[in-house]
């Protein structure tokens, strides 16, 4: 299923020369030595363990993948990429809602049915119209409050209404699902609990990705983006908080350069494999 915005980005990558947001888009040089995954844990042999699979995992994918995984079980910790920026397709749509809920809690209100109504489309079915009229409603002003507040100071809104070119990366991604999965000072108990709600229903053909290889009897919210443009082909990306079996983990996977949705999405699956499996054994 392709998004109204993959035409629109292409259109406006079309319009400026597929040069836009190009910017912080991070390659290393030819000579550098390519980033390795890197792992730290409290359990003993579990970070070696998560190294060596998602390692393995990605060994022969094309393009540039970035991880993110944080377990509070075992307070272990997985990057790869962390700080290289990525177009943000809907994932920014999680970032939206969270921005809704952090404003209405400033203001002591509760969501009107409309925003409720608006916000379930944008997340469950990753609905484009909604997500553009609560950004509009939000505006600039207010989703750069709630990155300062939630302390993602490396994600820069998309101008001119193009909230998919969001830049993003693996780092401020984590910042986000570990306040959607915590208690903190950010966003209310309810607001947290109503965001995973969303991302515990979204439609089944759009929970791929960080999902794969959930072990049975696992909370599974998720919330995915994918979009083409002219430069680095697909953006596929997955964003996934995991509770239940003796873990509570959050995963974050972005790529690029892929030349169809579905090798980016069996890119994301090849690492959350691995990811279910080494945490289910330990």
């Amino acid at each position: 299923m392709t998004h109204r915005i993959s035409r629109r980005a292409r259109a406006l990558a079309a319009v400026v020369g597929g040069a836009a947001l190009t910017v912080g888009v991070a390659s290393a040089p030819a000579s550098a030595a390519a980033p390795t995954v890197s792992c730290t844990s409290a359990k003993a042999g579990l970070a070696a363990k998560l190294k060596t699979d998602i390692t393995a995992a990605i060994a022969n994918r094309r393009g540039t993948i970035a991880v993110g995984l944080y377990d509070r079980s075992t307070k272990t910790t997985c990057t790869l990429r962390s700080t290289t920026h990525y177009d943000s397709a809907s994932t920014v749509k999680v970032t939206v809602l969270a921005t809704l809920l952090w404003d209405a809690k400033k203001h002591n209100r509760y969501l009107t049915t409309t925003e409720q109504t608006l916000a379930k489309a944008m997340i469950t079915k990753s609905d484009n119209d909604a997500t553009s009229k609560l950004w509009r409603q939000l505006g600039l002003t207010k989703i750069k409050g709630f990155l300062s507040a939630a302390g993602m100071t490396q994600t820069t809104p998309g101008a001119n209404g193009y909230w998919g070119l969001t830049q993003i990366d693996v780092r401020d991604e984590q910042k986000l699902l570990a306040l959607v999965t915590a208690k903190n000072t950010v966003l209310s108990d309810n607001a947290r609990a109503y965001i995973l709600k969303l991302m515990g229903q979204v439609i089944s053909s759009q929970r791929w990705g960080t999902p794969y290889g959930a072990p049975s009897g696992v909370a599974v919210h998720v919330k995915n983006g994918w979009l083409q443009r002219a430069t680095h082909g697909w953006r596929v990306h997955s964003l996934g908080t995991f509770t239940g079996g003796g873990h509570d983990y959050q995963m974050t996977v972005l790529t690029q350069d892929n030349s169809t949705t579905s090798y980016g999405i069996n890119t994301i699956q090849a690492v959350a494999k691995v990811v279910h499996k080494d945490l289910r054994a330990s």
